[in-house]
């Protein structure tokens, strides 16, 4: 890759991983589910009258937006209201990877082959030893949720390799459009519209700059940069940056928020990274398609999708 690329590629890696320290304090301004619906309204608004139609059928659009938008990061988010700490699900996300080459190998007939197998192990056994520490430290129920969001994001990524999509840009501005509407139903049922109004209602500047970054910097820009440097160069040189997200959530968490970053959980991310790393990028026994779009995706491009 170009210089200039390998700086942009970074680049995106650093705002995804920065993005969990910005949905955590957002979190202190709205309730997970509003805050997941605003993103995806700020995000859609006003780009979808600038991309033109969508380049795949609607099925693979509402698909991915049930998928990506409304379970994915509903469950992300609402596990980070209930504790998970932003720098941990930064890390216990890229999970994902290990979900998508399941489901992959069920769905796509991708069959994994001895290192992707390994790959796997290895991640889960990070997972495991996350899932120790913060049994013993903190909430296991966000812990969970976010797992549960992982697994989620793992059926968005099958999703998006059946639907190809030729633009990422445009696919991932129209999929943002899906969640919005049920994801505000879902607040005003289980948030409660008085919960929503007040936090409407109390807005300030540092909203406005949370839903500002997890919609247009995280989102639109993210995705974008993303899915033209997969249009210029192999998934296979492009996805291995996407091990970077975690290492800025984890960082940039200890930094900002004064998150303690445990022996244990060094011991988890190196697992979790290296798992993920021959999981993602070791080659597997198909000639099936890689779709261009990555979190939110796709195997190789799968970690490369996301985060949030």
């Amino acid at each position: 890759m170009r210089p200039v690329h390998t700086a942009l590629a970074v680049l995106v890696t650093a705002v995804w991983g920065f993005n969990f320290v910005v949905i955590e304090i957002g979190l202190g301004h709205f309730p997970p589910l509003l805050l997941s619906a605003l993103r995806f309204l700020v995000a859609a608004l006003p780009a979808v009258f600038f991309v033109g139609r969508p380049k795949v059928a609607w099925k693979w659009v509402v698909g991915v937006g049930v998928a990506l938008g409304i379970a994915k990061f509903g469950l992300l988010f609402t596990g980070m209201a209930a504790g998970m700490p932003a720098g941990l699900s930064s890390l216990v996300l890229q999970i994902q990877a290990v979900f998508t080459a399941v489901l992959a190998a069920l769905v796509l007939r991708e069959r994994p082959g001895p290192v992707r197998v390994l790959g796997m192990c290895v991640a889960l056994a990070g997972i495991a030893v996350a899932a120790v520490d913060e049994g013993a430290s903190g909430p296991v129920a966000g812990f969970t949720l976010v797992v549960a969001a992982a697994a989620c994001w793992g059926v968005s990524n099958v999703l998006t390799r059946k639907a190809a999509p030729p633009d990422a840009l445009n696919f991932m501005v129209w999929v943002c459009t899906v969640p919005v509407l049920p994801l505000i139903g879902l607040s005003l049922l289980l948030e409660g519209p008085e919960r929503d109004v007040a936090a409407l209602r109390a807005l300030d500047w540092s909203g406005v700059a949370v839903i500002g970054y997890v919609a247009w910097i995280s989102t639109v820009f993210g995705f974008g940069a993303w899915g033209y440097l997969l249009r210029r160069y192999p998934a296979s040189a492009v996805a291995p940056f996407s091990l970077l997200v975690p290492v800025f959530g984890m960082s940039s968490a200890a930094l900002v928020l004064g998150e303690d970053i445990s022996g244990p959980r060094w011991l988890a991310a190196a697992l979790l990274v290296g798992g993920v790393g021959l999981t993602s990028l070791a080659p597997a026994r198909t000639k099936a398609r890689t779709a261009a779009a990555g979190p939110a995706a796709a195997p190789a491009a799968a970690a490369a999708t996301p985060a949030p």
